[in-house]
């Protein structure tokens, strides 16, 4: 049979997985069926975000040990990678010296982003060596520009370049997106460029990625970054590390050295609140929070009462998810403090414990500060409490402990939530209030990075731009960005030449800047997805991952993967543990058998084709 042609657009991590799954999958086509699958994607395979020449200060946020691209332990995991390719701990740093120097990479290192990239590359290669004679691999160096449908099924995928793709199959994994400039964006742009020749260091980055574009800060300018996540830390960390400064002792006691390069950092966002730090990992590789309380069941059974009573089966996220979530919380909570463990059935949620729950989850209400300073020495003793916290571990730290169960109850949350799972009113509040928290107490930053933030504070080098409720305005008068904070006993104002957004776009298909997404609106091939009038970004899909069009109809031979169905799907960008289910390894599995299935009912409708060679090799063009 003729070799059918699969486009995979994007070859990051989950573009990856998905030629993972084709090559496990291939003994499931029909006999002498072949498949070309043409990768697209301008970097090196496997590694999308995490490319291997990023600076080595920008590091993951997950466990190296947790990491993995073979679930089912075929495989070397993140950690077992480095170890085997003489990767040893310097002082904080990492490098592949191999013999006794450095100490051993631990179970509980974070590693930089671009020693992933080079592991996630491995596994790309290790994939292209190990393909099964029927399938070929063409990577094609470029970047997909369109799709158009050309008729029973098939699309050529058209590249920017100028080839076009003939393609019977599409896989859509093109990870995370940037937005197309907001009117706050062009406001404080035409600022910027209205007044730079008052002020030659005014500078808006409404995006810090690649970080290279953190270059125009000037040396001994001041920046005001808007956030305190992930992103914020690598703002942070290439200000200072990557000019030249560094660090030196550990925990409590270090210290930054500052090479006189760095700008003066002022921090700020909508609530000023800082990313609480990882706690000290002792549930080992695969351990987790079992729940007993905000269950998979659980939400299942509020699903059929809805049903019964509402004749609708969408959930309340407040009113009837969140309880059980609080409930677990409690529950990881008490049996943190408790000398024996506490059976389920004999928990009670107490008015006490609920207090307890709903501080670490909004640590802000009912205080008010009198001023900047008593905000400040508020965000401060905030950040050493949680460090202590988080030293003490994920079982032994109550509050770890709790927060932990976020963590460990993310196929709960994807029950409620996924695919409509909650009314309209309810997503956008989920999406807009509740998300944000757990992102800030659940997923937060290595706790060495909330170290270094204490110790660039204690440096003078970050301090605060303003508290809860500020905002930016352009202050004219002196070209500069001001930070206007309301207090009782009057108003804070913090000037900055440059203003850095320092957070991740979430991916709504009408507000992409990818030429891609913007053409297949345009041709009707995708639709934003949407819970009823609200939109809270991604393409729509079906269960099975094949896109939706504008007419609501699944294409039958299109899926999408990832980032982009951030929306129907909840929480996609979680790389895959050891040893347990992961949704980034179901996706692409659930969606490549739907492909072979395909295939194999095309073959059996229409058998009469010719049979392709089998030499044919992997090509990587330019």
């Amino acid at each position: 049979m003729t070799a059918l042609q699969v486009a995979v657009v994007g070859m990051g991590p989950r573009g990856l997985s998905i030629l993972q799954r084709i090559s496990e999958l291939a003994g499931r086509l029909p006999a002498g069926r072949g498949l070309d699958v043409h990768l697209v994607d301008p970097g090196d395979g496997g590694q999308g975000a995490h490319s291997s020449r990023q600076p080595a200060h920008l590091l993951t946020n997950t466990v190296a040990s947790q990491v993995t691209m073979f679930t089912d332990g075929r495989g070397p995991s993140f950690t077992e990678w480095a170890a085997s390719n003489g990767y040893r701990e310097f002082d904080a740093s990492f490098h592949p010296t191999g013999g006794d120097g450095g100490r051993a990479v631990g179970e509980h290192a974070y590693l930089p982003r671009h020693i992933l990239g080079s592991y996630l590359s491995w596994v790309f290669d290790q994939t292209i060596r190990n393909l099964p004679h029927h399938i070929r691999v063409v990577h094609h160096r470029d970047r997909a520009v369109d799709i158009e449908a050309r008729g029973g099924g098939a699309f050529a995928v058209h590249l920017a370049k100028g080839v076009a793709l003939p393609s019977d199959y599409v896989f859509l994994a093109t990870g995370h997106c940037e937005r197309i400039a907001t009117d706050e964006d062009r406001g404080y742009e035409e600022f910027a460029g209205e007044h730079a020749h008052r002020n030659p260091q005014l500078v808006y980055c409404p995006n810090p990625y690649p970080v290279d574009r953190l270059q125009e800060i000037a040396p001994g300018s001041s920046v005001a970054v808007q956030g305190f996540g992930l992103t914020a830390h690598d703002v942070i960390s290439e200000l200072t590390v990557g000019r030249g400064g560094r660090f030196r002792g550990t925990g409590a006691e270090m210290e930054y050295l500052p090479s006189g390069r760095e700008p003066q950092i002022h921090l700020f966002s909508r609530r000023c609140l800082p990313f609480a730090a990882r706690g000290v990992n002792q549930k080992g590789l695969t351990g987790g929070h079992r729940p007993q309380f905000f269950t998979k069941e659980a939400v299942q059974a509020l699903r059929e009462a809805a049903s019964r009573h509402r004749k609708d089966p969408r959930l309340d996220f407040e009113e009837e998810v969140l309880p059980l979530l609080l409930k677990e919380m409690g529950y990881a909570y008490r049996s943190a403090q408790a000398p024996d463990s506490i059976p389920p059935e004999e928990y009670e949620f107490t008015p006490a414990d609920r207090r307890v729950v709903e501080e670490i989850i909004d640590p802000l209400h009912g205080r008010e500060f009198k001023d900047q300073d008593a905000f400040t020495k508020f965000f401060l003793d905030y950040v050493e409490s949680d460090l202590t916290h988080a030293g003490l571990g994920n079982l032994t730290s109550p509050v770890k402990a709790a927060t932990d169960v976020i963590r460990d109850t993310r196929a709960s949350l994807r029950e409620a939530v996924e695919f409509s799972g909650l009314t309209p009113g309810s997503h956008r509040t989920f999406n807009s209030t509740y998300v944000p928290v757990m992102n800030r107490v659940s997923f937060g930053p290595p706790r060495h990075r909330n170290h270094q933030l204490l110790a660039l504070f204690r440096a003078g080098t970050v301090d605060l731009a303003g508290g809860p409720g500020c905002r930016v305005v352009p202050d004219r008068d002196a070209a500069r960005f001001a930070i206007r904070t309301e207090y009782p006993e009057g108003t804070a104002i913090c000037h900055a030449d440059a203003l850095v957004i320092a957070r991740l776009d979430a991916f709504h298909p009408e507000r992409d800047r990818s030429p891609l997404t913007a053409n297949l609106l345009v041709r009707g091939l995708v639709r934003p997805y949407a819970n009823g009038g609200f939109k809270p970004g991604g393409l729509d899909i079906d269960e099975r991952g094949r896109l939706i069009t504008a007419a609501g109809e699944p294409l039958r031979t299109a899926w999408a993967v990832g980032y982009p169905a951030e929306g129907p799907r909840f929480y996609t960008h979680a790389l895959p543990r050891h040893g347990m289910t992961s949704q980034f390894t179901t996706d692409a599995d659930v969606s490549v058998r739907d492909m072979i299935a395909h295939i194999r009912h095309r073959d059996e409708v229409n058998p009469k084709e010719t049979y392709a060679s089998s030499d044919r090799k992997p090509v990587s063009l330019p």
